[in-house]
């Protein structure tokens, strides 16, 4: 009986101690957990600044005087403003000065016009028409410059940092979209008809990660050498490498 009890060691006493006195446990007593700490991080008032390369800085400064109109941060510059193809102009162009050469030469000729159609009174005077037909050609030319104006309106940008659109609807509807380069997953162009491949004109696109929202850009001058630029321009911006910008 006694030898069982004195088999049974009482852990939490010393079994001996050393040079300097502290005591020797068979066992290291258990220790209870300690608390967790509570780190406080400061955080400052105002974010730091970008630090921006005289280099960056030169181009950001001659991209807002090119562009005024463009919202760019600090250290974002233009790489190419992207330009619709004339080509997108010429049917509407033609059909207007068709229909007011067409009303001119009504005109001209009105008192043979008068009697070919057998208009008799007032109305065949040639001076009666005279203002009907000036007022309809200047309604025509009014929308020969409104179709001219939004067409070359819709502009299409890229930058170091992103892409910007700007969207013409009408003479006072317009929006601009932003998408930055780190969100773009695709971008392609598109060129289908004799037309498009004679003239080298075509459309580019853009398809966006997460939402899968996809942009366009119709009558796209030279799509492929943008889509290129674009492509490379978004390769550099998620590898962190500079961006060469071309001369826009």
């Amino acid at each position: 009986m006694k030898e069982a009890e004195s088999s049974k060691q009482d852990y939490d006493q010393p079994v001996a101690y050393d040079a300097e006195g502290k005591p020797l446990y068979a066992h290291p007593p258990k220790h209870t957990k300690a608390a967790p700490q509570v780190v406080h991080m400061a955080r400052a008032v105002e974010p730091q600044k970008v630090v921006v390369s005289p280099e960056v800085h030169s181009r950001h400064e001659r991209s807002q005087r090119l562009y005024p109109g463009l919202n760019l941060s600090a250290g974002e510059y233009v790489i190419s403003a992207v330009r619709r193809h004339p080509i997108g102009l010429v049917i509407p162009i033609a059909i207007g000065i068709v229909v007011i050469a067409l009303a001119l030469s009504i005109l001209i000729n009105y008192v043979a016009f008068a009697e070919y159609f057998t208009i008799q009174g007032a109305a065949a005077d040639p001076a009666a028409a005279v203002v009907p037909i000036l007022l309809f050609c200047a309604l025509v030319g009014l929308g020969m410059f409104a179709i001219y104006y939004v067409y070359v309106s819709n502009k299409f940008y890229l930058t170091n940092e992103s892409v910007i659109q700007e969207v013409q609807v009408s003479l006072f509807s317009k929006h601009e979209q932003t998408v930055s380069l780190a969100n773009i997953e695709d971008a392609s162009f598109v060129q289908s008809g004799i037309l498009q491949y004679l003239f080298n004109y075509g459309s580019i696109r853009l398809s966006t990660e997460g939402d899968e929202t996809t942009y366009r850009f119709t009558y796209v001058a030279n799509p492929k050498q943008h889509i290129a630029t674009l492509n490379n321009a978004v390769e550099a911006f998620k590898n962190g490498r500079p961006t060469d910008p071309e001369e826009v």
